[in-house]
């Protein structure tokens, strides 16, 4: 095995949080920021807030998104977008009693 193929693309990335819907985040190099990022997508996914700064390599765990994706994307594009999870009614009703329990405690 020479160096190129135990080389293993990592990267600091930021995860943003966006407003236009819950569960929606946008990955971008810290680096590079959202400066690259097109204004329709802009658009669509309303202001954003740093939800994390992480380091993220081929072989790292994400929760809902595969590690080589991001990365592959954030260099092609400038940008990976979780989109947020799909649910059906029963499980819509499950995230809203558990919502409602959260809102109590604040």
């Amino acid at each position: 095995m020479d160096l190129k193929e135990r080389h293993i693309m990592k990267r600091i990335c930021s995860v943003l949080r966006c407003s236009k819907k819950e569960g929606m985040y946008l990955y971008v190099d810290k680096e590079a920021g959202i400066d690259s990022i097109p204004d329709t997508l802009r658009r669509q996914i309303g202001d954003v807030e740093l939800a994390m700064t992480l380091v993220i390599s081929e072989d790292k765990k994400l929760a809902r998104a595969n590690a080589k994706d991001v990365l592959q994307a954030i260099s092609e594009n400038g940008f990976y977008l979780q989109m947020p999870p799909v649910l059906n009614s029963a499980g819509d009703t499950e995230m809203q009693k558990l919502r409602n329990k959260n809102s109590k405690l604040s």
